[in-house]
């Protein structure tokens, strides 16, 4: 409703996220510091699995980046080196995610987004992690689902509740292909982000849309390693955040809901890190 020099400055959390959800890694990592432990925690084998593909045809078969499905893969979480916990790794391409952003929102898991290019290899587009508000979650959703395991969340319009939720959610991108552009962004997004709109508000939305990809100006520079926070704020309003400069904000519930479904719902870009996060969600309610 959805950089990476990290230029944030959001407040450190004195603990991580309480729940034992995601890999057995990052459950380490969390009993570790509730423990209040000064333990070594081991990683798991990382490689920056990232490609730099040289044909120079690939710039302009990148202009539908994020339209097409991707392999699902999930990136396994390790701990930072040197921030005891207080971001997660992914071990397929070395990025860092906060395990807290904007003070309350708790990271639910990471997924990867990848593209295969003209049939002829996989491009890893960026990594993802998906926050939500641990009380929002609890407040929306415990009456309904509260006792629910997550088996039985598949029985119900769960991911639907939680996408049409006023409930305060972000989508990171961590950009991990270095020649991607501006250009390729907005356009993957008119067509992603366009069939969503059509699929949940009908064929009249073009001007939400535009209103929507817009933002992403060709002056804006996404090189490798930027960050681009995808929002929704109370009352429904997704703001958008580009390597730590707010580029503009949205009041939409039908754009909210076509951002998060590409991370959480039903064709998602990464299946497995749908699965994980439902699983955090479920922790949370439960507790």
């Amino acid at each position: 409703m959805v950089s990476l020099r990290f230029p944030f400055s959001f407040p450190q959390p004195p603990k991580p996220p309480r729940h034992s959800f995601l890999r057995p890694s990052y459950a380490v990592a969390a009993a570790a510091v509730a423990g209040g432990a000064a333990v070594a925690v081991g990683f798991i084998a990382a490689t920056k699995n990232w490609t730099n593909p040289h044909s120079p045809f690939l710039e302009s078969a990148l202009n539908s980046l994020f339209s097409n499905h991707s392999s699902p893969l999930w990136a396994s979480l390790s701990l930072a080196d040197n921030s005891a916990a207080s971001s997660v790794v992914d071990s397929k391409t070395g990025f860092s995610f906060p395990s807290v952003i904007g003070d309350s929102q708790q990271l639910l898991g990471i997924g990867l987004r990848r593209k295969a290019i003209l049939g002829l290899k996989n491009i890893n587009v960026y990594a993802f992690g998906v926050y939500a508000d641990n009380d929002d979650i609890k407040e929306s959703l415990s009456e309904k689902y509260g006792k629910l395991t997550v088996s039985e969340l598949q029985e119900k319009d769960f991911d639907k509740d939680v996408m049409e939720g006023d409930i305060c959610m972000t989508v990171r991108l961590q950009i991990v292909y270095g020649k991607l552009s501006i250009r390729s962004v907005r356009s993957a997004f008119e067509e992603s982000v366009g069939n969503r709109l059509q699929k949940f508000g009908g064929s009249d939305n073009k001007e939400l849309l535009h209103k929507f990809t817009s933002q992403f100006k060709d002056e804006y520079k996404i090189p490798r390693g930027s960050v681009i926070d995808l929002s929704r704020e109370r009352g429904h309003v997704l703001r958008t955040i580009i390597d730590g400069k707010e580029v503009g904000s949205i009041q939409s519930q039908l754009l909210c809901r076509a951002i998060l479904d590409l991370y959480i719902g039903e064709d998602p870009f990464d299946r497995q890190a749908k699965e994980d996060i439902r699983q955090a969600l479920t922790s949370i309610l439960q507790k």
